[in-house]
């Protein structure tokens, strides 16, 4: 009986070293750090998307992640920090496909991140696909979203699509004509960019559908600063309803132009900058009633500990729309690279599209390669941008209609 249970003993402590040796080999196989790679605009026009949305919540992952020790491959028994390579793309698409070549050709990256902007994104997703990485194209809004995600396995967007953007607006505005709280007559301006020229095609549509009366449809070059002219010939119409499908910083040359010649219809929408903390910065009381693309529920607890962690570690407060879809596309990436166990980017494409994630956000499924609950319209209420729709969904706030006037100059 001794000697049997010697055996034992001695056997038990030989298993015991082999699986201690070879989790060592293990764990001498892992990658020293997980590269992550980007392009993002710092300089140029998109810079100030880029540095409000998408910049610094990429800054707020990796401090998080690696916080927390890095990334567990479980495949060697280890957590592995994050180390960045990040380049300036310009706000060039040119730019940021050389960028991404070289992240992926000379730099040799695990993973990339994606630039800010519709057509950023749309310029480096052939390069994502043919290389196999990962493309979560949270800033992009595009129709061709499902098209583009059913051609190419690796795409997944978090923003949603044009229609949708500009169907959740229209049927705001119908039931709020229905109220008889605004017109009919609508005035639009837009980007002629990618991201101007898609809004404003859906929204077209959905204007007509609805029976709106679209009294003014023009779009304007990108980089445009003065809009004295342009409000000048909107003002003088009188339409019920004025949209603009703005990037950030017409958004705010729009307002100032508004504000000069008095401008104030029943609706006020602006896009692209209207949910950053900047908007309500600059104009104070101004902004109240303003709304905009995107918007938040503030009462979730969820979306109330990731704004104050955000303010904690950025010093900033995050946008009211993009901002947390993009920090959630990186938890989703996060988690499927910890379920997958190992640096393998087709398993982790596969994990993302058909995992279930928490996030930020709540509980966040892709459906085809898509986000789909999204918020559309917001406004500045009190200091917060309350989403106003789609009007379907719990957690909206109520609009205030019509638009308070804007403050008397000092």
């Amino acid at each position: 009986m001794y000697r049997r249970a010697s055996i034992r003993a001695i056997l038990g402590l030989l298993l015991a070293v082999v699986l201690t040796t070879g989790t060592a080999f293990a764990q001498d196989e892992a990658p020293e750090s997980i590269k992550i790679g980007y392009a993002i605009s710092k300089s140029g026009p998109f810079v100030g998307g880029a540095s409000v949305t998408t910049l610094p919540n990429y800054q707020l992952w990796v401090h998080d992640v690696n916080e927390r020790g890095g990334i567990l491959l479980s495949e060697y028994g280890v957590r592995v920090p994050i180390e960045v390579i990040e380049y300036d793309d310009r706000s060039s698409s040119e730019e940021a496909i050389q960028a991404v070549q070289r992240l992926i050709n000379q730099d040799e990256v695990d993973f990339i991140l994606p630039p800010w902007g519709t057509g950023m994104n749309l310029a480096v997703a052939p390069l994502l696909n043919r290389a196999g990485y990962p493309h979560l194209a949270v800033t992009s809004v595009t129709d061709r979203a499902p098209e583009l995600a059913q051609r190419w396995n690796n795409a997944f967007f978090f923003l949603g699509t044009s229609t949708q953007g500009s169907e959740a607006l229209v049927d705001m505005l119908s039931a709020m004509r229905e109220r008889g709280e605004v017109g009919s007559k609508v005035a639009m301006v837009a980007a002629s960019d990618e991201f101007g020229i898609e809004l404003s095609n859906a929204a077209r549509d959905s204007f007509g559908a609805a029976d709106f009366e679209l009294v003014y449809d023009r779009s304007y070059p990108g980089g445009t600063q003065d809009f004295q002219s342009i409000v000048g010939e909107v003002a003088r119409l009188e339409p019920d309803i004025f949209v603009a499908f703005s990037y950030p910083p017409e958004t705010l040359a729009i307002t100032d132009a508004a504000m000069v010649l008095d401008f104030n219809p029943t609706v006020y929408y602006t896009a692209v900058g209207t949910a950053f903390p900047l908007f309500v910065n600059r104009f104070g009381d101004a902004a109240e009633g303003v709304m905009g693309i995107g918007g938040w529920d503030a009462n979730s607890p969820l979306i109330q500990e990731y704004r104050d962690h955000h303010i904690d570690v950025i010093g900033a407060a995050p946008d009211r729309w993009a901002s947390p879809n993009t920090y959630a596309s990186l938890q989703v990436l996060e988690q499927a690279i910890e379920r997958v166990g190992r640096i393998d980017r087709a398993a982790v494409i596969e994990e993302i599209a058909t995992g279930t994630f928490d996030t930020v956000l709540g509980e966040v499924t892709l459906q085809d390669g898509l986000l789909t609950k999204l918020w559309w319209v917001g406004q500045w209420q009190g200091g917060e941008f309350v989403a106003l729709a789609p009007i379907e969904r719990e957690g909206i706030g109520e609009a205030i209609v019509p638009k308070p006037e804007w403050p008397e100059a000092e």
